[in-house]
């Protein structure tokens, strides 16, 4: 699928909330006042996916200097610091419609590559057990049981290295 990548201006957030909605439970999916705070205040490690104008899928974190996600990065984002050494995935979600297709890999590539540009150290996630085949096939590996409590799940440590 031929894909263009791009920042989201605020007024993607409709779109952005849909395929939010549509990829995670109520409990798991971020709300539109913190998916907007994530457009106006971390917006160069938030990637959009488009085919034909369409947003089809998207990937978004701050950047951190911690090696594993909390439960604080969802709770309040801040600008991101050149001197932090991760990025951490807080959303990558993909439009239901355009699922493998192989949009989700490629958004993981972009972020990579923008991780690369601004001298991060790795990408960080967090991710259901199911997913785990998912990202270690996009490099990830497996670190283990997160202490990550988002939404009442357990959650896997999944990190790629950059340099």
């Amino acid at each position: 699928m031929n894909l263009e990548f791009r920042a989201p201006p605020i007024n993607d957030l409709d779109k952005l909330m849909e395929i939010e909605n549509a990829g995670f439970t109520p409990e798991e999916a971020a709300t539109s006042d913190s998916m907007a705070e994530r457009i106006g205040k971390i917006s160069d490690t938030f990637v959009v996916a488009e085919a034909a104008g369409m947003i089809v899928g998207y990937i978004v974190g701050p950047a951190s200097d911690e090696r594993y996600i909390d439960d604080g990065l969802f709770d309040q984002v801040t600008t991101n610091q050149p001197a932090d050494r991760y990025i951490a995935v807080l959303s990558l979600a993909v439009h239901p419609q355009f699922r493998s297709n192989g949009v989700g890999s490629q958004l993981l590539s972009q972020l990579a590559s923008v991780g690369q540009q601004q001298g991060r150290e790795a990408i960080t996630l967090t991710c259901l057990e199911e997913l785990i085949p998912f990202y270690e096939a996009n490099g990830y590996v497996n670190e283990g049981v997160s202490a990550f409590e988002h939404a009442g799940e357990t959650w896997f440590n999944m990190v790629k290295e950059l340099k």
